[in-house]
């Protein structure tokens, strides 16, 4: 299956999901250092780079094609149990929104994200 690494840090979905046999076509990831390491360790030639999630369009977005899985490790922070759980009052927590803008798009049959205590309770849930 094909999919994509959002918020992908050095890669550590990447390579469960390679080593599965899944195929990237794609990585997103705003911090420089991050996405240069992500870069050395993995082979991403020929792979769509993204940076902000926040500045890609919708356009944009529509033209990665079909993608089975969209994988992500967005800043958890906001949700967690060992933060201030601000949730969506942090903007860091609204960058989960980007991921279901991603998926209402791309419409993978596999949504993959990191497991963070305190996110499916959230607000009530």
């Amino acid at each position: 299956m094909k999919f994509l690494d959002l918020f992908s840090g050095i890669g550590g979905f990447r390579l469960g999901l390679e080593a599965a046999g899944h195929e990237c076509i794609g990585f997103c990831e705003i911090d420089k250092f991050a996405r240069s390491s992500y870069k050395a360790i993995h082979n991403t030639e020929g792979e769509v780079e993204l940076h902000d999630i926040t500045t890609v369009s919708d356009e944009s977005i529509r033209g990665l094609g079909t993608v089975d899985i969209i994988c992500g490790g967005f800043p958890c922070q906001a949700f967690s149990i060992a933060g201030n759980r601000r949730g969506f009052q942090d903007t860091r927590g609204t960058l989960f929104f980007e991921i279901a803008r991603f998926a209402s798009i791309l419409r993978p049959t596999y949504l993959f994200l990191e497991n963070v205590k305190g996110l499916l309770n959230h607000e009530g849930g």
